[in-house]
């Protein structure tokens, strides 16, 4: 049986992860794009974000794609607006430097180019390793379960955006 110490440290460490998935997902929201490649590690992290986004082999190349979608402007107006918000955690510790995690993500997009919302139900699979110190995402895999587009009403109005 582990000692209480090795308990504690143990959810400490579930909690750490926890944080940082919470911290990806905020910046993915709040448009922070080097917060958002700062969850990955600093070299080789596997990212699949299935067919509508792609698939890296370092965190690099989303960080990329990221800043390119999510900071898109039009008229000066951000165009596409996110929602994450992950419920579910399942995080197994594989050592004290390895540990895998898994978590559904309700997901919403408004997307002002097209003039669309979409509300996706998506699962991550995900490996975190310990990286100078603190926990970061090693990969990543996104399974869409099901999204729903529909037009935005005639006439709406965004009420606050990152203008």
């Amino acid at each position: 049986m582990a000692t209480l110490e090795e308990r504690i440290a143990r959810l400490e460490a579930i909690e750490q992860i926890k944080s940082l998935k919470h911290r990806y997902l905020r910046a993915c929201d709040d448009k922070r794009p080097d917060e958002f490649r700062n969850c990955f590690i600093a070299q080789g992290a596997v990212i699949d974000y299935g067919p509508r986004v792609g698939k890296f082999e370092d965190a690099d190349g989303i960080a990329e794609v990221f800043s390119r979608l999510a900071l898109h402007r039009v008229d000066d107006q951000i165009v596409i607006l996110d929602m994450h918000h992950a419920v579910h955690p399942e995080i197994s510790l594989v050592s004290e430097t390895e540990a895998t995690g898994a978590w559904t993500l309700r997901f919403r997009q408004v997307n002002l180019m097209d003039k669309t919302e979409r509300v996706s139900a998506i699962e991550y699979a995900d490996r975190y390793v310990v990286e100078d110190g603190a926990w970061r995402i090693a990969s990543c895999e996104v399974t869409v379960l099901w999204a729903l587009v529909t037009p935005l009403p005639e006439g709406f109005t965004i009420m606050e955006s990152f203008s």
